[in-house]
């Protein structure tokens, strides 16, 4: 290897512990190939995962800039080197890429690239993707590889651990596809039955007042106004179960941007005070972001529909090197331990294994008449 052993290993070490820290697919491979750049002095890196049409399901870059990225035009299909690399699964390492047989061009927004070095990345028998470096930073020699084998041999560890990321990374990604379809599956179950419940009551108060209005108009009237509040209650079920359902934005606007639009949504759609304050949060890795928003909208849950509360206020701040969720109402309270006993959980199970799932903690504070703080502390941001 071109450094010492001691830093080589150390870089290495440090790449496979970045790799590690990450569950979202798309933040395992921009750090496998931040990784492999910076490990191998290159200027360029990327790792393409292919799909089953000809193209690349994901292609990520490091050394390119924004601008130019876009310039380059749609991703690239499986041709030429990269072909290759997917259909043999073996290491290529050439001199200048541009005279390989196998190279068939690139967009003229492309920069240029001479030096080359690619791997398959491999989960048992099964090409996952191809991962290859470019332009080593490092005099050339005469008509050779600024890459060399301690280089290849070096990539290949990195691909194998890569390899085991990105599984794990896929794996939790599915997992957490069918935890949102059953949360979706138990929200429906829900919606169902407190709607319906609310219109069966609606249709036998409003059967109740036809029967009074001519022997009895002032009770028949109250009936109405029975009949108007249970309207009410239905309507916002509804909105707080599309509240639910929407998908978070936390892609396009952040976490504090999503939390603020949802509190003031649940604020317009309940007779509740909902307050939300965000303090020098910076954005956190994906899979966290998802939990303390899937905790917020948890207690906030459960604050609107068993609490009682008069105000409820959700805040998202900095404690020493983490980010602490806190939500916090004025209602009725109860007894954590009572609520177990019960075989009641109010999905505190769900909110702690979400804490704990990104490396987090959460604690509960509650007491019959006295309110309930819950708080989720997640590492970073």
């Amino acid at each position: 290897m071109s450094q010492g052993p001691r830093s080589g290993l150390a870089a290495v070490s440090s790449a496979l512990l970045a790799m590690s820290r990450h569950l979202e697919v798309r933040d395992v491979l921009k750090t496998i190939v931040a990784s492999a750049r910076e490990l191998l002095d290159a200027q360029y890196a990327a790792l393409g995962v292919p799909d089953d049409h000809g193209g690349f399901a994901q292609f990520v870059v490091d050394g390119v800039s924004d601008e130019q990225w876009k310039a380059i035009g749609p991703l690239p299909r499986q041709h030429g080197i990269l072909a290759a690399m997917l259909r043999e699964a073996r290491p290529e390492r050439l001199a200048d890429v541009r005279e390989d047989p196998r190279f068939e061009g690139w967009p003229a927004a492309h920069p240029d690239m001479s030096d080359f070095l690619g791997l398959p990345i491999r989960d048992g028998d099964e090409v996952i993707g191809a991962l290859f470096l470019a332009n080593k930073n490092c005099p050339k020699p005469d008509g050779g590889c600024g890459f060399t084998q301690d280089d290849e041999e070096l990539l290949s560890i990195l691909a194998q651990h890569a390899a085991i990321a990105l599984t794990n990374a896929r794996l939790y990604e599915r997992s957490r596809e069918l935890t949102i379809a059953e949360e979706r599956s138990r929200l429906a179950h829900e919606l169902h039955d407190a709607v319906s419940q609310k219109l069966f009551s609606l249709r036998l108060t409003a059967q109740a007042a036809a029967t009074l209005v001519d022997r009895d108009p002032a009770r028949a009237k109250g009936e109405l106004h029975q009949v108007a509040a249970l309207a009410a209650e239905a309507a916002d079920e509804l909105r707080a179960a599309v509240v639910e359902l929407r998908p978070a934005a936390l892609d396009e606007d952040g976490l504090v941007a999503t939390l603020r639009t949802h509190i003031q949504v649940l604020d317009r759609a309940h007779s509740a005070r909902v307050t939300f304050a965000g303090h020098g949060v910076r954005a956190l890795p994906a899979a966290q972001e998802e939990a303390l928003l899937r905790v917020a909208q948890e207690a906030l849950h459960n604050a609107l529909r068993h609490s009682g509360a008069e105000h409820v206020a959700v805040t998202l701040g900095k404690r020493g090197p983490d980010t602490v969720l806190r939500v916090t109402d004025d209602g009725a309270g109860f007894d954590p331990t009572t609520v177990r006993r019960a075989g009641r959980h109010l999905g505190l199970v769900s909110m702690r294994d979400r804490a704990s799932g990104v490396g987090g903690t959460l604690t509960v504070v509650s007491a019959p008449g006295e309110g309930t703080t819950i708080e989720m502390e997640a590492p970073g941001g």
